[in-house]
């Protein structure tokens, strides 16, 4: 939690930056001066570099291209008395190409890649026997946790309320990804012989998910829905495990 914190705090100062200013006030200024011998008003040009003003005024800007979100994973469609026993955290971090679709730029679509990390905090015991992965539930456990890494491609449609000019603007992002198992690690410690699996065979290696996103300037809510169970082919007692995520928490943007 305290990296958390901290995170959410350095975001914080990084995101306060303006954006550029407007057209108004990349007007040039007049100074008005007096001739002290002919005593007539004339005007002092401000020069204004040519470069600098086509990079300050830009009209074609793009907003939310690198993105950073921490969640609280909840799974869903809990069964055969599993149960999560402690807090399960993720973040996503990734990068989204902003393609605005009308002239004031504030409907846009975006793809892009990223990395997500996702840890769940059970009572399974996950367990490698004789080469064959099997599946109960964990008694006199110390800790049973599951680690997931996974590529992501998410594609969103985007409104906002932005300008040229500034960040603090409403947001709705709407979308879909695709997630790609990397990989995977599960460890169970108690009174018994400590077990760890990695790249779980039986763990989707393919996974789909729709999200959202809603906030204004810095504050922003997240969450994702997933639409594959995490599980391609375990079982507990002979029933299928179906469990499916729901990740709820907050999202950074930045440029």
């Amino acid at each position: 939690m305290r990296f958390f914190c901290l995170i959410c705090l350095l975001l914080t100062s990084v995101f306060g930056f303006s954006q550029v200013p407007d057209q108004e006030e990349l007007s040039d200024h007049r100074e008005v001066a007096k001739d002290t011998i002919n005593k007539k008003e004339f005007s002092i040009r401000n020069k204004i570099d040519t470069d600098t003003l086509i990079k300050v005024n830009d009209l074609y800007y793009r907003e939310d291209q690198f993105y950073l979100n921490l969640t609280y994973n909840l799974l869903q469609d809990r069964d055969h008395g599993i149960s999560q026993n402690a807090f399960s955290a993720g973040f996503n971090v990734g990068f989204l190409r902003d393609v605005p679709l009308n002239k004031n730029r504030n409907v846009a679509v975006a793809l892009g890649v990223g990395y997500s990390f996702s840890n769940y905090r059970t009572n399974m015991y996950i367990a490698k026997v004789d080469g064959d992965i099997q599946y109960s539930i964990a008694e006199d456990f110390d800790k049973s946790k599951m680690s997931l890494h996974y590529l992501e491609v998410p594609i969103e449609f985007r409104w906002r309320t932005s300008t040229p000019k500034n960040i603090k603007f409403w947001r709705i992002y709407t979308g879909f990804k695709v997630s790609f198992l990397t990989y995977s690690r599960s460890k169970v410690t108690g009174n018994f012989a400590t077990q760890t699996v990695t790249n779980n065979p039986d763990i989707q290696k393919v996974r789909y998910g729709m999200y959202l996103a809603v906030g204004h300037g810095n504050l922003n809510f997240y969450a994702c829905y997933s639409l594959s169970p995490l599980f391609d082919n375990a079982y507990i007692d002979g029933k299928p495990i179906e469990l499916t995520s729901l990740n709820l928490g907050l999202i950074f943007y930045l440029l």
